[in-house]
Formats: structure tokens, sequence, C-alpha cells
């Protein structure tokens, strides 16, 4: 008796902790699902093919339990490649050899702007993660590697997708995923696209010092608005006119720390300054992307993305969650009269903003003026420091982590845009002068980047705790909000003025 009460507490606490941890994301956004969000689910469960599985899934939130597997993120070999592809479950469509073909061009499109000197002077550097295995990737061979389809079935396509006419994907009422041609888990080559990794910069030091600041670092007196502004809502001054000498004249902020708050840094810096001058080490193969958006009043957005043709989830307990096809990572630099003044990044859970001065940076020819983003491991969220950043869940259960791994330089390969927000649907991006010929249809693009979320009869998707093994995958830069009024994407961020700010968030910050 007494070893069936055990057996007894032991289910129950096991039950109690399965609701307590299913429920938990809940409890910190208690906002309920939509009428509409709560019949998907409910169609999501059907897929199951098992009555065992529909039931768990609904009453305990465990789903898919037969399907647990291990998920590493390592290639395949040439054999056990072959053999997932000959297993797989995935249909495509059967499309010719891509062929070239030339972007038609208006030749009615007004003159190109160029890029302004002061975006690339303070262009970003990314550490990637040094046990990294899915690389940057280049959008245009990621449409070679996957097909448009609506719901579960292949679009009726012509031609192959290409980056030029990508939108033209995209009719009312119907939504299109970019689905991979062969299963992502008998991992193909262009997934871990390892022939973009960066070339290494020489005598690169595993560590050194950064001046993080202190959580009460001083805020600087701000004299106008650049951290709200758009075209709809202009600059304005926000200091007493009686301490500026010209009541007319703009007055820059500093945009540089002082030799003294920066003392410990410069010296590293000086002391690497002739070994590491950016030229070739950092290039990837894999371009980067940069959109500007001029908010009027003096005040531009440089918009960095990178792009990755995976994104590995985390693992909770041995298991892992949130993979997906596609990835879009951004930072943001906001200019104010060609100063930098605030930086954003796609962190987890709505991203971060830092003032300027809060942000690590590493020498461009003589001076330290180029901010420095650390890429997770398998996620790809960039983050202002190296290190674990936990999200979601207590006790970093689940966490990102961030080291100084290899050193990309996106500023040496990229393609770049200037976007009207306030265009017509459809319109409003430009290539720049440096590009003029870099294809526009792919960015209004509405449909999703990788692969529909799996149904329950795929035997690679679980769901369990609510979190989801697959999920589909993201929209492109055009949705990431780029006509902002602040340097944050969501209400709960806030610019903060030192790392170690930054490093005192909770976990559901």
């Amino acid at each position: 008796m007494y070893l069936f009460r055990r057996i007894a507490i032991a289910i129950g606490a096991f039950f109690l902790l399965v609701v307590v941890i299913t429920n938990l994301p809940r409890f910190f956004n208690p906002i309920p699902p939509s009428k509409e969000k709560v019949e998907a689910d409910q169609r999501w469960v059907n897929t199951s093919p098992h009555w065992l599985d529909r039931q768990a899934c609904r009453w305990v939130g465990l789903c898919g339990l037969m399907h647990l597997k291990a998920d590493p993120p390592v290639r395949l070999d040439t054999a056990r490649q072959s053999q997932c592809a000959a297993g797989t479950r995935n249909s495509s469509a059967s499309h010719a050899i891509r062929a070239d073909t030339g972007y038609q061009r208006d030749l009615k499109r007004r003159e190109l702007f160029g890029i302004p000197e002061y975006v690339l002077r303070h262009a970003p550097f990314v550490h990637l993660y040094s046990e990294e295995h899915f690389w940057p990737s280049d959008i245009d061979d990621h449409a070679r590697h996957v097909v448009a389809y609506v719901d579960d079935a292949p679009l009726d396509q012509t031609q192959p997708v290409s980056l030029s006419t990508m939108n033209q994907l995209d009719a009312p009422g119907r939504h299109v995923t970019l689905k991979s041609k062969v299963n992502v888990e008998c991992r193909p080559g262009w997934l871990h696209s390892t022939a973009n990794l960066p070339v290494s910069f020489e005598d690169e030091p595993d560590d050194y010092d950064v001046d993080i600041g202190t959580p009460e670092r001083m805020r600087l007196e701000e004299y106008t608005s650049w951290f709200d502004v758009d075209k709809e809502h202009p600059l304005h001054r926000i200091s007493d006119p009686r301490k500026v000498p010209d009541g007319n004249q703009h007055v820059r902020l500093p945009s540089r720390r002082s030799y003294t708050a920066l003392s410990r840094e410069q010296r590293r810096i000086a002391a690497r300054n002739e070994r590491n001058k950016p030229n070739q080490k950092g290039y990837s193969k894999a371009p980067a992307t940069l959109i500007l958006v001029d908010k009027g009043s003096g005040v531009v957005d440089a918009f960095w993305f990178f792009f990755y043709a995976y994104n590995l989830g985390q693992t909770v307990l041995g298991t892992r969650y949130g993979n997906h096809v596609g990835d879009w990572e951004h930072a943001m630099v906001r200019f104010e009269s060609g100063e930098p003044r605030a930086m954003y990044f796609s962190e987890h859970e709505g991203g971060q903003a830092y003032a300027w001065r809060a942000v690590e940076k590493r020498e461009n020819a003589t001076q330290a003026e180029r901010p420095v983003i650390y890429s997770a491991v398998g996620s790809h969220a960039m983050y202002a420091m190296p290190g674990k950043h936990p999200y979601v869940l207590p006790f970093e259960i689940l966490k990102d982590l961030t080291d100084r791994g290899p050193l990309w330089d996106p500023s040496l390969n990229f393609r770049s845009y200037w976007y009207d927000y306030s265009a017509p649907e459809g319109e409003g991006l430009e290539p720049t002068q440096e590009n003029p010929e870099a294809p526009t249809g792919w960015f209004h693009f509405r449909g999703r980047w990788g692969d529909k979320l799996y149904g329950l009869d795929d035997e690679r998707q679980w769901r369990l705790f609510g979190q989801y093994h697959y999920v589909t995958g993201p929209q492109g830069p055009k949705f990431k909000n780029l006509g902002r009024r602040k340097v944050c994407q969501s209400s709960k961020c806030r610019i903060i003025h030192s790392i170690a700010e930054g490093q005192k968030g909770s976990w559901i910050s």
C-alpha cells in the first residue's frame, strides 16, 4: 500500500509540474488568445492520427511524445544524408534548373541615393558563436532550395523562386510559405552554409577587457527628441534655449565617451590597432542587407539584417524547441545629423536598445567607432555582450549563449537600399547607388521564409509545455516595424545606458 501511495504521489507531482510549466508563459502574458488562434490550435491538435496523443495534447499539453528523439546540430555524413533523403516525407514540385534572370528596371526610376559615409564608418561587427553549426546565408542561395507552398500544397509556378519576383507569389487570402525541397533533418549543406564562414582575423585575442559601465551610470542630458521621431512627429528641442548660444542652432551631443571614461579600453585598442584594421579579414560570402530609413529632421535609421538558412532552437532538459527554416536577425543604429545616438539589438523577447556610448566598440582606422554584436548559437539572436542570456523561463532553463567566436565584418559584403515607409504598398524600396541592380521584389514578399508549422502527423514535430519543436519560418525585414518612431521595437524595451545595466535584466524583461 505504501508503494502504491508513493507511485500515486509521484504521478500527481509530475502532472502538477507539467501543468505549472505549461501555464507559466500565460501567467506572464495573461492576455487570452483570440478565437481564431484557439480554433487554429484545435485544428493543429487534430492533425495527430492517434486518439491518445490528441487527448494528452488537449488535457496535459504533451503533444507528439512518440516523436521525441535527439536533434543534434551536426551535419550528417554522405551515407546518412542519402538514407535520410530516401525516407523523407516532404513532397516538392519539380522545377527546371534555375536560370540567370535579369532584373526588370523602371527606366523612369528616380535618381538613386548613395550610402552616407557615417553609416559605414559606424557599421557593426558581429561575433558569431565559436561552436556555431549554421552560418550566415545568402538569401539568393536560400531561394534556390525552397518551393512556394500555400497551406500544404505546392504553388503552381512556371519559374523557380527568385529574389526579383518573389512578391508575385502573394495574392489576397493566400498565405505563402517557402518550404525546403528536402527534409531539413537530413541536414543538407546549404542549411549549414559553412562556405560562408568569415575570413579569420589573425592574432585575435580570446578575451579582453571592455568598459561595461555600471547600472547606475548617469544619463547624458538630451537636447532633442531623437529617440522618438518620424516624418509625422518631427524632431523638437527639449532643452532650455537660454543655455544654447543660438536658439536655431542644432546642438550635437558628444558621440564618443571621454578618454577618462574609456582609458582602459582605449589603451587596449591602441595596442591592437595596427594588427586588426578592418580589411578583407572578416569577409563572408553571404551578403548582409542594409536598409536605410529616413525619419525626417536629420534622423536616419540604419538597419543591418543578417540571414541564416536555419534557426536551431535551444534545448530544455535534453529536448529541443523552436527550430525553423529561414532566420532573419537585425540590429539598427539611429543617427541624428550623422552622429550615432543609440543601437537596437534583436534579442529574444522584443530586443533591447542601448545608448551609443554604452555599446562595445572596435577600432575603425584610428578610433573605436564600430559597435560589436554578439550572435547567439543556433538562434542567432543579437546581444551587446558575451555570456548567458536567459529568457522566457526562470533559473536559466532556457538561455542563449554568445562568445567571441569568428568575427564577421558585414560592411565588406552587403546589399543596400533606401526605404520610404510612407510609400504605397509594394513601393518605397530603392537600391542605393552602390548596387543599382539589386533586386527588390523579395522585400515586399508577405509570406514566410521557411516551412509552415509542422502538424502532429509529421514525425519531426512535438509540443511540450506549450513549446514546439518546429515553428513557422519568419517574415522578412519589411515586417520588422522599420518606420517606428522609437529605437525599440516593443513597448517593454527602453534605451539603457551601460552594458552592466543590460546584464541586470531579468529573464522576464
